[in-house]
């Protein structure tokens, strides 16, 4: 597995960015159309993170709402619902609240000095982990990756979300903005640790309307905008139907000025699909892609049984320029000798061996550790 968990996070604020307002009530800020797209976006995580103070004020359930969601999940041999965890300084959480009821694993990490009160508070109704003196999110990304967790939403709060983009800890931020003011300084906001931020500015992925609410998707983490596109291919490929015959590929198509042209998955539309022939016909005929950039987790493949092209062919024919990828090919099903026929035709081929790791992950059922 690799060291970290992908860790997504997801929040709604004001069109002044607040995420509540001063008042003693949770301020509801999401529509329907986006407490839906969380929903899906639940069903597509291992586990979801809030902080104590979430807890403490909402008492959220942490669940998926669609029984359709939560039965997708268990035809593929996943919980009905993401893992629950949290972080506490001081262990002061009511047992009774709603994040330790049954129906999910349920984990609690620590600082050292609140281990042994919460352990006689909660006795066996979560797992208690020490996670440090002062709370080491580095530590707590380590667990959770030891323990099979490869995809982590993070839903708040204020500080927690702010700590998480301060430590440069989170892969994506989903931002939904709703249609109205708070205008209250004292409501929360994004609570930023004093420490310098990262520099590098995020890379949007997405803009698009979600009821009345604008959703923008941005990517963050090390590497730059190619190391971002390609863990999101990588994390694209999690969503691939399961298959003991094939593997399970991510892909996104980038234009010349870092539009999102197109993404695709293996076996997204039907059986035997590769991701990047997906994302192609998603495509059709178009002259930005004589420009584009095709990041792929596994490299195109350059021979097939299942159709008569291959995706070497595609991205040929397409005229795509470039191709950047993960994990090479292991001779399982073919000999993966895309990268060399890609080169070999004139396309520019860009390996990135430190994510194979991550994009092998996924896969991890077809081939040996």
């Amino acid at each position: 597995m690799p060291s970290h968990p992908y860790v997504l996070l997801s929040c709604a604020t004001s069109a002044d960015g607040y995420l509540d307002d001063a008042g003693p009530a949770r301020l509801i800020l999401s529509g329907p159309a986006d407490l839906d797209r969380v929903d899906e976006v639940r069903a597509g995580c291992d586990a979801i993170l809030v902080g104590a103070g979430t807890i403490r004020k909402d008492n959220p359930r942490l669940l998926i709402r669609d029984p359709r969601r939560q039965a997708r999940r268990a035809a593929r041999g996943r919980p009905e619902h993401p893992a629950r965890v949290t972080l506490t300084a001081t262990g002061d959480l009511d047992p009774q609240a709603c994040f330790f009821a049954p129906g999910a694993l349920r984990l609690v990490y620590c600082a050292t000095p609140a281990l042994a009160p919460a352990q006689a508070r909660f006795g066996d109704r979560a797992v208690l982990i020490d996670a440090g003196d002062p709370l080491s999110l580095e530590f707590i990304l380590s667990d959770l990756a030891e323990r099979a967790i490869p995809r982590l939403l993070v839903e708040g709060g204020a500080r927690v979300l702010g700590a998480f983009l301060a430590g440069g800890l989170a892969d994506e931020l989903q931002l939904a903005v709703a249609p109205f003011f708070v205008a209250q300084p004292a409501a929360p906001r994004f609570s930023l640790p004093a420490a310098p931020m990262p520099t590098d500015p995020m890379t949007l992925a997405e803009t698009r309307r979600v009821g009345e609410m604008v959703l923008s998707r941005y990517l963050l983490g090390p590497g730059g905008a190619e190391h971002r596109f390609l863990r999101w291919a990588i994390e694209l490929s999690r969503l691939c139907p399961p298959s003991e015959s094939a593997f399970s590929v991510g892909a996104v198509i980038v234009g010349e000025d870092g539009e999102v042209l197109a993404t695709g998955f293996s076996r997204e539309q039907e059986e035997h699909d590769h991701a990047e022939e997906v994302a192609l016909r998603k495509l059709g005929p178009d002259p930005r892609l004589r420009h584009a950039t095709i990041y792929s987790s596994l490299v195109p493949c350059g021979a097939r049984a299942s159709r008569p092209l291959t995706c070497v062919q595609h991205i040929v024919a397409a005229g795509l320029p470039k191709v950047v990828f993960a994990w090479r090919e292991p001779a399982l099903f073919t000999d993966g000798e895309g990268a060399d026929q890609l080169r070999a035709a004139g396309v520019a081929v860009t390996e990135v061996p430190g994510l194979a790791a991550r994009a092998r992950s996924v896969n991890a059922h077809l081939v040996a550790p």
